[in-house]
């Protein structure tokens, strides 16, 4: 049998490394799936030779991969193939877009990213305006929140929509739109693979290592998950970033707990992710404890009570198995918090500590909510971009809450007290961007909430993979540890602070603090390659060995 030849180690120089070792290194070496070295220019000079490959990074910075800590890949996928409709300013513009679509022949017209509470009319299409865009076809555009939607009239009626809870000429919530959403989820295994294959190559393309998958059987079948884990792997042909597999199916017993961890392969992280206790903000879905400024009497929906999600705690706090939950409003976060200190009771509070609970969101939470949840150990995968998006003066929160929006996305005052924050896009949601997600927390729209770069940047890469239970290793760049990073082109590196105040950049040896891009620059940093665990995942064309 021929040997399998060994891979040349590569060593990167001429850049930037951002590294704890070193922060100031300007080459690594990379030996194999792990990081051999990283260090000067002048020492990198003695490393070159013809058993090594050298690779010129021409002034580069190299930092740890990104981790998405919350994403939905079939989801994102689709939206790679439908009609972008974030940048729509108007109800008008978005009727044009789905013109155009129907001009093109299409019979279905799927699109996603609307969102109207940037547009004068304030208000959603109607299922006869879609109709009349649509020249007929099945039109279902999605929100850009994901909770809620609009459909034709052709497409609600063949789904028999009149009547359901949650239908509204067009508009469609809750039952109703989870009708629709799997109406036009009926996929075969190899159109789901295509999608997801798609979404993996695009997150490679954007410096992401690893995306933590959020399934659930509400939002697509097992089969989702199953397609899903059969592509990544270092022993698949198509190197893919790793996939972090929740799955959030309700559970009431410890049997249920082992069964379904048993599943996919042994792979779940836990039984955690979008198993929703509460809706969303834009939808006016999440469970606030006042009612929505823009909607007297209403004040959300609770999909899921205090006995279901105590239950569900008590049995995977037994098994010593993470469980979580999607929580945005804070009456929501109440009913979670008050199931947690039931298990503890049930447990002890040890017990829960040990199982590492996790919520998704938890957009709105008051002081006592933020310290409960630190008492308790359960981490947060927050998204700032949502802050970005919707967290401006006269924007969707302010529109939704008044002056409850400033209690929004409290990332500051979690890692204040010691919670474990760990950022991704929600992806369709927000785009795959996590230098996006690193500008957002410093430039959040509520200023004791701001968060230094590095402290983002954290959040965004080896919080990811703590937050999942996996080695401590993961995330950073130093000797013996993973080679796992990406590369990036820049403008300008520096030292970022959360306030203007304060002195922005320093170049003294003495702070020894690593460097970031500059985020304020004409140019985003752009990906040149990302490699996981030594396997290039992506490169751009021209970037390559010398």
């Amino acid at each position: 049998m021929p040997l399998v030849e060994r891979p040349k180690p590569i060593l990167y120089r001429n850049g930037s490394v951002y590294s704890p070792s070193d922060p100031f290194a300007t080459a690594m070496l990379v030996d194999g799936g792990t990081v051999a070295w990283v260090g000067s220019e002048h020492a990198a000079a003695n490393l070159v030779g013809p058993d090594v490959v050298t690779v010129d990074l021409d002034g580069a910075l190299i930092t740890p991969g990104f981790v998405d800590a919350h994403m939905h890949t079939t989801e994102t996928g689709i939206a790679l193939g439908s009609i972008d409709l974030t940048a729509c300013r108007s109800l008008q513009e978005l009727l044009t877009a789905v013109s155009g679509a129907a001009a093109s022949g299409a019979s279905t017209i799927l699109g996603y990213g609307w969102d109207e509470s940037r547009w004068p009319e304030k208000r959603v299409p109607t299922a006869a305006e879609l109709d009349r865009a649509g020249g007929g076809a099945l039109v279902y555009l999605v929100r850009a929140d994901i909770h809620s939607g609009v459909v034709s009239g052709t497409l609600a009626a063949g789904l028999g929509l009149a009547g359901t809870d949650g239908w509204d000429d067009g508009f469609v919530v809750r039952a109703a739109h989870e009708a629709v959403r799997k109406a036009t989820r009926l996929l075969s295994p190899d159109q789901r693979r295509t999608y997801q294959q798609a979404a993996l190559l695009h997150a490679a393309s954007r410096g992401y290592v690893a995306l933590t998958e959020m399934a659930a059987p509400h939002i697509a079948p097992r089969e989702d998950l199953e397609v899903l884990l059969s592509l990544d792997g270092p022993h698949r042909d198509l190197p893919l970033p790793e996939v972090i597999p929740y799955w959030a199916q309700l559970t009431s017993t410890a049997a249920e707990v082992r069964e379904l961890m048993q599943g996919f392969d042994g792979r779940l992280a836990g039984l955690a992710g979008d198993l929703n206790v509460d809706g969303s903000i834009g939808s006016r879905t999440a469970a606030l404890r006042e009612d929505y400024s823009d909607d007297a009497g209403n004040r959300g929906t609770l999909y899921l009570g205090e006995e279901d999600v105590a239950a569900h705690l008590l049995a995977a706090t037994t098994e010593t198995v993470q469980a979580g939950f999607h929580v945005i409003g804070d009456a929501g976060l109440d009913v979670v918090l008050r199931a947690l200190e039931r298990t503890a009771q049930a447990t002890g509070v040890e017990a829960v500590r040990r199982a590492r609970h996790r919520l998704e969101h938890v957009e709105l939470a008051d002081d006592d909510a933020i310290a409960a949840l630190v008492h308790f150990g359960v981490a947060v995968s927050g998204q700032p971009v949502f802050d970005a998006l919707w967290g401006t003066a006269h924007g969707l929160y302010d529109q939704r809450l008044g002056v409850r929006r400033s209690g929004m996305n409290r990332f500051a005052s979690l890692l204040a007290r010691g919670g474990l924050v760990a950022l991704g896009s929600d992806s369709p949601v927000t785009p795959l961007d996590p230098w996006a997600s690193v500008r957002a927390c410093l430039h959040h729209n509520t200023a004791a909430e701001r968060i230094s770069g590095r402290a983002a940047f954290i959040a965004h890469t080896r919080a990811g993979w703590r937050l999942s239970g996996r080695s401590p290793m993961l995330g950073q760049l130093a000797p013996g540890t993973p080679a796992s990073f990406a590369v990036w082109k820049v403008d300008e590196l520096m030292v970022q602070a959360p306030d203007t105040r304060v002195q922005s950049w320093s170049t003294d040896p003495r702070a020894g603090t690593p460097l970031l891009p500059a985020l304020d620059t004409e140019n985003a940093p752009l990906c040149l390659e990302t490699v996981h665990e030594g396997r290039r995942l992506y490169h751009l064309d021209g970037f390559s060995a010398a």
